[in-house]
């Protein structure tokens, strides 16, 4: 199983860890182990070496070497053999003596055995120089005093590989390369040898070493996962679909401080999902106004806080005010002491103390004094401060005659350059206009000369539509005018014929004569001739009243029902009958 030898690879750190082993010289194993470079470690009931050369911060109760860091293996261009021990330490191998041969060291003079690059995860050792009558026991009971042994292959030519269950133990068969082995007391060549112990490159080594790799990985991959769990922050609520009855939930939250920060964020989120539309505009106006309504809480708040940093600096700086009154009793005791009635009392060592504390006191009560002076300069500083932010008027003073001088030279400058743009844009009309001459042509002057009589022909025809149109509402002035009249005319036309039906039953009921008949028809003629005249004078030079006009009115249309005319008697009775408010004095004048 252990013949073949796989390729090598990087170098490990050795396992100092579990080094008991039952040998009867251990001072020549502590010998070959301080060759090696390799931690000394205890037998069972002996010391191989005493307790200045072992390595200190050794822990044989954890089986590991404490405060040494550990080597990575793949790191490239590590060795194995740590740094040599100390040069003062002179250690030197001794004959170790088993059941059935016996080990004797190499000439210390000689330099120590050489050996190959150690592979990872190496468990397997290539003993080389055994005797050629050395056995499989033989060669077990040597080297099992190393540790427990899997596996010995051994070959026909004297040598043999070796596969031990922990990787440590490899370092203690290493202990034994260059040894002479005897086996028994017998001086055959056959049965002696020199041991040359190495390390060897197996495939079940370097499988079982990537496996452990592997589940090293797995087990740091997982601690620092729990470990980047443990220190991220944790993760926000899920925030829940818009809901009429989630947003009923919602508003109670934020109005209750404890729930604020949580309410507040889902709030946000809504809002920014587009959750917001005309059904639900009115909810989360309700809700942002309880979000506003913090607004006087955290102020309170803030107040509160700002108001416990004031009185903590006041505690602070009564303290500090009496740690340096303190500091000035003791500075005024050391100079007291000092002076010369109770300086002469006190010997040289006491007084070189004294002068001593005086510095240091004094030292220590200065630099109180410079921090509580600081103290106050900022406290001055954040009054003025205020002042300036109360004031408007009160602006910050720095350098306000550099300032001047530099507002000044500025507004200097600001006004050159509008003069010169000012220059600029007079210089630009002008050469506009010059261009505007240059180029205006006959072409130009006819176009002037059409567009004003256009003008003067628009302004005419314009008056003359206003004409038009005064003419136009006279006409229809006279046209609702005469429209009225006839109007009128006809409710009189009617109101008459009603009255010369009751007229005409009368005449038949009084019986009249024909005479009377005769008369009343001449007379009628004679009105209506005289109303006709009348009218066309009214006409001509119009109505004095509207009394009158309604007075002709009543008149013709009676005549005009009486074809055969009627005396004036009848006529003034039919008027009064129709109005009483008609004087006589008025009918006489009118017959007139």
């Amino acid at each position: 199983m252990m013949a073949a030898a796989a390729d090598g690879l990087g170098s490990i750190a050795i396992d100092t860890t579990q080094l008991n082993m039952s040998v009867t010289d251990p001072t020549a194993w502590a010998t070959a182990m301080n060759n090696l470079g390799m931690v000394p470690v205890g037998l069972p009931g002996q010391q191989l070496v005493s307790d200045s050369i072992c390595v200190p911060g050794f822990d044989p109760g954890l089986n590991m070497m404490t405060g040494i860091t550990p080597i990575n293996p793949m790191i490239p261009g590590l060795g194995l053999v740590p740094p040599p021990p100390p040069t003062e330490v002179a250690v030197v191998k001794e004959i170790i003596h088993c059941k059935s041969c016996t080990l004797f060291p190499q000439n210390p003079n000689l330099p120590p055995p050489s050996t190959r690059e150690r592979p990872p995860g190496c468990k397997t050792v290539f003993v080389g120089g055994l005797p050629e009558n050395a056995t499989e026991e033989i060669i077990q009971e040597v080297f099992e005093q190393c540790g427990d042994i899997t596996a010995i292959r051994k070959s026909k030519k004297n040598f043999c590989h070796i596969r031990f269950a922990e990787e440590f133990m490899v370092d203690k068969a290493i202990y034994l390369s260059g040894y002479r082995m005897r086996l028994g007391s017998s001086t055959d060549k056959k049965d002696s040898g020199r041991l040359h112990v190495d390390f060897a490159q197996a495939r079940d080594d370097f499988y079982e070493w990537e496996c452990k790799q592997r589940m090293r990985a797995r087990e740091e991959r997982h601690r620092r996962k729990l470990e980047e769990d443990r220190l991220r922050p944790p993760s926000p609520p899920a925030i829940m679909h818009y809901s009429e009855h989630e947003a009923a939930l919602l508003a109670d939250k934020l109005k209750d401080d404890s729930k604020f920060s949580e309410a507040i964020t889902v709030l946000l989120s809504w809002i920014e999902r587009g959750e917001v539309n005309r059904r639900s505009a009115n909810q989360f106006y309700s809700m942002v106004q309880s979000a506003n309504s913090h607004v006087r809480r955290l102020m309170n708040e803030k107040a509160t806080h700002e108001q416990e940093m004031e009185e903590a600096k006041e505690n602070f700086k009564n303290a500090l005010t009496g740690i340096l009154t303190q500091f000035e009793q003791i500075v005024a005791v050391f100079n007291a002491s000092t002076r010369q009635k109770a300086w002469d009392h006190f010997s040289k060592a006491q007084r070189k103390n004294i002068d001593i504390w005086r510095k240091h006191s004094e030292e220590l009560r200065n630099a109180q004094s410079e921090q509580l002076m600081g103290i106050r300069r900022e406290e001055e500083m954040e009054m003025s401060d205020d002042e300036n932010c109360d004031s408007p008027t009160k602006k910050i003073r720095v350098d306000e005659s550099a300032l001047a001088a530099q507002a000044y030279a500025l507004k200097e400058e600001n006004d050159s350059l509008r003069w010169q743009l000012d220059a600029y844009r007079n210089e630009v009309e002008l050469l506009k206009q010059e261009k505007e001459q240059l180029f205006r042509t006959e072409e130009n002057v006819t176009k002037d000369q059409q567009l004003q009589f256009l003008q003067q022909t628009m302004q005419g025809m314009q008056q003359q539509l206003l004409t038009i149109q005064e003419e136009l509402n006279n006409k229809k002035s006279e046209l609702e005018q005469a429209k009225e009249e006839q109007s009128h005319t006809q409710a009189l036309l009617k109101v008459l014929q009603e009255q010369l039906k009751g007229t005409k039953e009368l005449v038949e009921t009084n019986g009249h004569s024909h005479e009377d008949t005769n008369e009343i028809n001449v007379l009628t003629v004679a009105l209506v001739n005289q109303d006709r005249e009348n009218n066309i004078e009214k006409r001509s030079q119009g109505l004095k009243s509207e009394k009158e006009a309604l007075l002709i009115g009543i008149i013709s249309t009676f005549l005009h029902v009486h074809p055969f005319g009627a005396n004036i008697e009848y006529l003034w009775s039919y008027m009064q009958q129709l109005d009483s408010k008609i004087s006589q004095h008025l009918w006489k004048a009118y017959d007139k």
